[in-house]
């Protein structure tokens, strides 16, 4: 095949069932980008989508001759529902695109894996689906996923090969990027696959699924499946999966991809879930109290002979849903005093607007979530100094950000107490050291750091925090790691941590890509 036509697309969000309705706006704000300005993005030096698409780019155009067909891709931060009738333009936009395109010679779909919209649980599974309908039962499709994505046997179905990340902090989306474009290259020349795929009655916190050698049975399920050194191996994914969408599809999954060979992928899968069921009291998270930390964070402020702290506000983190302002950790901090302390980033587009209009060196009275209705985000007031203002635009330069463009919109750095805030007007996680850097702050000098991330500033801020300095604080929030909490309606039941078991007896389904080979 001298230049094979491979259609990119994908549709990548992870929805939080307890957030407010993502729409086209929030998709916008991060990446929506169709036909030829994909293609742009994908080879720009600084690319505003996530690396999975640029790698697998460059690996393809390394690969040698090919043909790009770019249809969509739409990538919002992690949020509530999806609007369904946004996502139903978005599937038009695929079909008519895919269609348009044919003849094709493969497919390769970039998702997130655990999207849901207001009237459907399964739109990455309705994604493949429709895919495969237009391209036919014979041409490659490869689809790469986060390790967090809730897998459906239909998202299994109707895709060659499905390529989840490893890592988490997601520091490896450029390599499965590139895996996703050898695998495509493979089937092409003919590679005939068959897949074992078995879901887990584990539905943990995403505290509990970090990978880094000694955080638990997931990673070790982890590192057992890149222990593996088989020919027969085409690609292993475990992954986490994530609650917060309260989805029939909901479990821990395993995904042995081999080249052919049926017994070795049921065995292997079942090596692997195995010992993560043994060491299922792990999924039960452990959190420090909201007083304790501001204890400890008040003590380092006080003492230069003590470590400084790094609190991570999970429960209120916008990579999971999270709207990334509710108030409970910055009220707790100036109510116990706590000095030279940074936080960040705090989502509240009126109240940057306010400190630009306002400039800097301005006195105020902060006015935190006046707008906002979301749970939790309760409105707080506070005296506040204008210190510095900024575009919010940047590059990162560490972690998941690394080389990727960000823009937070219109941001503002305030002087609250003996905390230094930043404010932001587009909802982000804080997992990269530029979103205080880009202030002027030296985030060494600070005794106090607060994130409003679940874990993936871990790969960001090691430079300067070492794991026993980082403390995940027990506060209100629409990501809180403490399941109880919720009111769960969909979740396959039982489920572990949520639900006391015993014993389960796994399930293995064995499937042949494509059958029409076999």
């Amino acid at each position: 095949m001298s230049s094979p036509r491979i259609a990119i697309l994908g549709f990548a969000i992870e929805s939080n069932r307890f957030a407010p309705v993502s729409t086209r706006a929030d998709f916008v704000d991060r990446a929506y980008l169709a036909g030829d300005a994909l293609l742009a993005d994908a080879r720009s030096p600084a690319p505003a989508m996530t690396p999975e698409i640029p790698a697998f780019v460059r690996r393809m155009d390394a690969n040698g001759a090919w043909t790009p067909v770019p249809i969509l891709f739409a990538n919002a931060e992690s949020g509530g529902p999806v609007d369904h009738a946004f996502f139903n333009e978005t599937l038009a936009i695929f079909e008519q695109g895919l269609r348009a395109a044919l003849p094709l010679d493969a497919v390769y779909i970039c998702e997130h894996g655990a999207a849901i919209t207001t009237e459907e649980d399964d739109p990455d599974g309705l994604v493949f689906e429709i895919a495969r309908s237009i391209v036919g039962p014979l041409v490659p499709i490869v689809a790469t996923v986060d390790l967090h994505a809730n897998v459906s046997d239909r998202m299994v179905d109707h895709v060659d090969t499905l390529i989840s990340y490893r890592r988490n902090p997601h520091t490896d989306m450029a390599e499965r990027g590139a895996e996703a474009a050898d695998v495509l290259m493979e089937l092409l020349r003919g590679m005939r696959v068959t897949v074992a795929h078995v879901r887990m009655p584990v539905c943990a916190p995403p505290t509990q699924l970090l990978t880094a050698p000694g955080t638990g049975p997931y990673a070790d399920m982890i590192q057992a499946a890149e222990a593996l050194d088989d020919p027969r191996i085409v690609n292993i994914s475990a992954l986490g999966g994530f609650v917060f969408g309260d989805t029939p599809k909901n479990g821990m999954t395993v995904i042995v991809s081999t080249r052919n060979d049926a017994e070795f992928a049921r065995r292997t899968a079942l090596d692997l879930v195995t010992p993560a069921w043994a060491g299922r009291a792990a999924f039960t998270p452990e959190l420090v109290p909201l007083e304790q930390a501001v204890a400890l964070a008040r003590a380092a402020g006080r003492s230069p002979s003590l470590h400084a702290v790094l609190l991570a506000d999970v429960a209120d983190n916008p990579g999971g849903g999270g709207r990334g302002n509710t108030p409970f950790l910055l009220q707790a901090l100036l109510e116990g005093g706590v000095n030279n302390a940074i936080l960040g980033v705090v989502t509240d587009p009126s109240l940057s607007a306010e400190a630009h209009a306002l400039g800097v060196g301005a006195s105020f009275t902060a006015r935190f979530n006046r707008e906002e209705t979301a749970t939790y985000s309760s409105p707080f007031s506070a005296l506040a100094t204008v210190l510095r203002l900024h575009s919010g635009r940047g590059v990162g330069r560490r972690g998941q950000l690394a080389g990727c463009s960000f823009n937070l919109g219109p941001s503002a750095l305030l002087q609250v107490g003996g905390v230094k805030v930043v404010v932001i007007s587009n909802r982000h996680q804080c997992h990269e050291p530029m979103f205080f850097e880009m202030f002027g702050i030296d985030i060494a000098a600070a005794r106090t750091v607060v994130v409003k991330s679940r874990g993936h500033f871990r790969a960001a801020f090691d430079e300067f925090f070492e794991p026993e300095q980082i403390l995940s604080v027990d506060a209100p929030g629409l990501t809180s790691p403490v399941l109880s909490r919720f009111d769960f309606q969909r979740l396959p039941g039982p489920v572990v941590p949520i639900d006391a078991m015993a014993e389960w007896t796994p399930r293995v389904r064995l499937l042949y890509k494509p059958e029409e080979r076999q």
